[in-house]
């Protein structure tokens, strides 16, 4: 655990009792103590299922690269507290997050229901974006929408919903339609809503409510290969070796990697196509700068371990294994997997999307947090593909991913299963502890 991240848990330790516990009333109340600090801050809402933290970094960027002040919130983070609250991309610091999450604290009302953690952070991140004059902030939505504590705007400048699929149900609903009534909460009367690509059920409740609310409303399709324009080096510097691709009459390179940043990238320009008609100057020369510069950590990302290629990626649910597997498809080799779950996920589903003939299975607990339980991950594994090469379990991240690593020749590593064992791996690599 990093200092920072040491100092901002001792801070709000005493909250974490509180859990998740969905509501606008204990923010309201609290944000109102502050001086209503969100009512300065114009913001693009971001909610989704999976895809939210990429459009907010292709937002964040191509903003500042056309010359705002951007605040960008997101959670949780993988490393440090402070990754959560960004202005122009630079986390907060320390010293900064502490004042502001203090002042949070001071006005509670200890005669009203306590907020929740996630409501003190919520409400220092207005704070600090209020009080340092940004420009826009780019705002993603914690757990569903309608009773997330980021809530709280009527009138965002846009409102964005990435994808809608199954997860966080004990909280948001068990089924898709209901699940899409919890996201379609933050569309708000008259205000712009682009809409990623949603399975029908979703479709059906986010139609019918952008139909209620009269919003403007952008349906989009999935950025399509291009060519890099002849002046593309002018256009974003960096780009040459990316691929290029359009979207609404714009060209762009694409720096994260797999099919879904097709339809996030696209998103996020036609969220930009609508700053633009209400007099937002973003050129097609800063959404390319933008774009190429983008960067998202642990999200199918390759980096180094023990001078390995190692490919990581958060692939928590359902739906971003699918996307997981469909890039390393692309790798035309077996793959060796290092996963670990959290007892509230879709287990079953999400083998299902991952595991192949021939691919190897390392099992490893999550560090401090409510993990499954291993051996009956295997036998679930061993259901799901019987013919995986091996199945094995290993008390800790170091020891299964050094095992993982034994048959880099045949088979390309990968980490996966939970956004929290990236954190914790991507802490240890920064200490060069792991292994």
């Amino acid at each position: 655990m990093t200092d920072s991240t040491s100092a901002i848990d001792r801070r709000l330790a005493p909250f974490h009792q509180f859990g998740v516990n969905l509501g606008l009333e204990r923010i309201q109340t609290l944000l109102a103590a502050l001086g209503s600090p969100h009512r300065s801050v114009p913001i693009i809402h971001v909610a989704g299922t999976n895809g939210k933290g990429s459009v907010c970094a292709y937002l964040s960027s191509i903003l500042r690269d056309a010359g705002y002040r951007v605040g960008r919130y997101t959670s949780p983070h993988l490393v440090d507290w402070n990754e959560r609250i960004c202005i122009d991309n630079a986390p907060i610091s320390t010293e900064d997050a502490l004042s502001v999450i203090d002042r949070a604290i001071a006005a509670i009302d200890p005669n009203l229901p306590i907020p929740t953690q996630f409501e003190i952070v919520t409400a220092a991140m207005w704070l600090y974006f209020a009080e340092s004059q940004v420009d826009i902030a780019v705002i993603e939505v914690g757990l569903g929408g309608r009773l997330d504590a980021t809530n709280v705007c009527d009138r965002p400048l846009a409102t964005v919903i990435t994808s809608i699929a199954y997860e966080h149900w004990q909280q948001l609903g068990d089924t898709i339609a209901k699940i899409a009534g919890e996201k379609a909460g933050i569309l708000k009367l008259g205000c712009p809503a682009i809409i990623g690509t949603l399975p029908p059920a979703a479709m059906s409740v986010v139609a019918a409510r952008v139909d209620a609310l009269n919003c403007p409303v952008i349906w989009v399709k999935p950025a399509v290969p291009s060519q890099a324009p002849q002046n593309g080096s002018k256009v974003a510097s960096g780009s040459d070796f990316l691929p290029w691709v359009e979207s609404a009459g714009v060209c762009y390179p694409l720096a994260l990697l797999g099919e879904m940043q097709l339809t996030n990238s696209a998103i996020a320009v036609a969220t930009i196509q609508i700053l633009r008609q209400t007099g937002w100057q973003i050129s097609d020369i800063a959404i390319g700068a933008g774009m190429a510069g983008t960067r998202w950590l642990g999200r199918i990302q390759w980096t180094k371990w023990q001078a390995h290629h190692l490919l990581i990626d958060g692939a928590h649910n359902p739906a971003a294994a699918i996307a997981l597997r469909q890039y390393v498809d692309t790798l035309d080799r077996p793959i060796s997997w290092t996963i670990g779950m959290l007892t509230t996920k879709a287990h079953q589903e999400i083998f299902q999307a991952l595991l192949r003939p021939g691919d190897r299975l390392y099992l490893v607990p999550v560090p401090d947090h409510s993990s499954a339980d291993l051996d009956l991950l295997a036998d679930l594994a061993r259901s799901v593909c019987p013919v995986l090469k091996s199945i094995e379990t290993y008390p800790d991240l170091g020891t299964g991913l050094a095992a993982a690593t034994t048959a880099v020749e045949t088979h390309q590593p990968v980490l996966c299963g939970s956004l929290y064992l990236l954190g914790y791996f991507l802490k240890l690599e920064q200490s060069d502890n792991l292994g």
